[in-house]
């Protein structure tokens, strides 16, 4: 309720431009501002802005990159010193509105022998197009109100650390499972950033953690992935071993994998603070039909047409066939290992 009256809101301000809005009002607070509701208009339900900098916690992402917990996730290093500034994804950048999308849904039912789980992103449209779209037509909206500037949406695929601005942004702090939490929305958030060359209005950084001595997250995880607080070894996770692993998941953590097809969840559904979020109305996060759960048999019934047509505009479509059948062999094993 909350999100679409204050949505409505957004929509009617939108008549005014940096032009026609009050005089008292300085050039970066209005073009701020009108992002700001043309964000929320289209579907954000945060924003906040800051400005460019070298990330506060650089020094442990590169020594995460030195450790190899990145696992097989090379572009990373390759890229490490992109990441130490966002000039470079947008050269001559002046300000970041860091954007999150809450995609809660309902919640996840317990399945049965021969079913599989998928995270609860990754139930509907892949949300890459999803939220792309809406930068598109966010970075529209500027070009009208700056002709002359310049400005680039990206989602999770440039080499910047959303999380990190988005601390500085006001969104949030990063909890001891390195996801961003927002009082309101928990860690359910999709992060996407718009850079422009433009000077805003900085909102003031998130401070606290709220994390306190909670352990939630670390006792939950089942591979030990997450080593210590803020720090999580990729090549024990299990969401990398199903989805960015290109290796057969290693025996030692085959059992650990349970039902989990594609993702998982178990950090975040530990989290004190995702208990009473609120769920998203976004029909394309919405679950589609046979995605929770999954019934394994189905899909060693598709062949290469058939698994295109199913899972073409979701997340699971970057696995290719041979990678999802790989991940549903290990759940059948463990549903044939706990009958025994």
């Amino acid at each position: 309720m909350y999100n679409r009256c204050f949505r409505f809101y957004a929509r009617t301000a939108l008549t005014e431009t940096p032009e026609t809005m009050p005089a008292s009002q300085s050039p970066e607070t209005s073009l701020t501002t009108a992002l700001k509701q043309e964000a929320f208009r289209l579907g954000f339900d945060l924003a906040g802005a800051t400005q460019p900098r070298t990330p506060p916690r650089i020094d442990r992402f590169e020594q995460w990159l030195a450790d190899g917990f990145a696992g097989q996730m090379d572009y990373m290093a390759e890229r490490a010193d992109a990441y130490r500034h966002p000039r470079h994804v947008l050269p001559e950048v002046r300000s970041l509105l860091m954007l999150g999308v809450n995609y809660r849904t309902c919640e996840p039912r317990e399945p049965g022998p021969g079913q599989g789980t998928v995270s609860r992103y990754a139930w509907g449209l892949d949300y890459h197009d999803v939220i792309h779209d809406r930068l598109r037509q966010l970075v529209r909206f500027h070009k009208q109100l700056v002709p002359d500037g310049v400005a680039r949406g990206v989602v999770d695929t440039a080499p910047l650390l959303e999380r990190e601005f988005a601390q500085l942004a006001g969104l949030g702090w990063i909890g001891k499972n390195t996801m961003l939490i927002n009082q309101r929305f928990g860690s359910w958030l999709f992060l996407a950033a718009l850079l422009t060359t433009e000077k805003l209005d900085y909102d003031e950084p998130f401070a606290e953690d709220h994390c306190g001595t909670c352990r939630a997250c670390l006792d939950a995880c089942p591979t030990g992935a997450l080593v210590e607080p803020h720090r999580v070894d990729a090549r024990r996770c299990l969401s990398y071993l199903t989805i960015e692993s290109k290796e057969a998941m290693p025996e030692q953590f085959r059992e650990a994998a349970g039902s989990r097809l594609f993702g998982c969840d178990a950090c975040q559904q530990a989290c004190p603070f995702n208990r009473d979020t609120p769920c998203t109305e976004e029909p394309s996060f919405q679950a589609a039909e046979g995605m929770n759960p999954v019934e394994l048999a189905e899909l060693f019934s598709l062949d290469e047409p058939g698994f295109r047509e199913r899972f073409r505009h979701t997340p699971l479509w970057r696995l290719k066939r041979e990678g999802i059948l790989r991940n549903a062999t290990v759940v059948l094993d463990n549903v044939h290992r706990d009958r025994r």
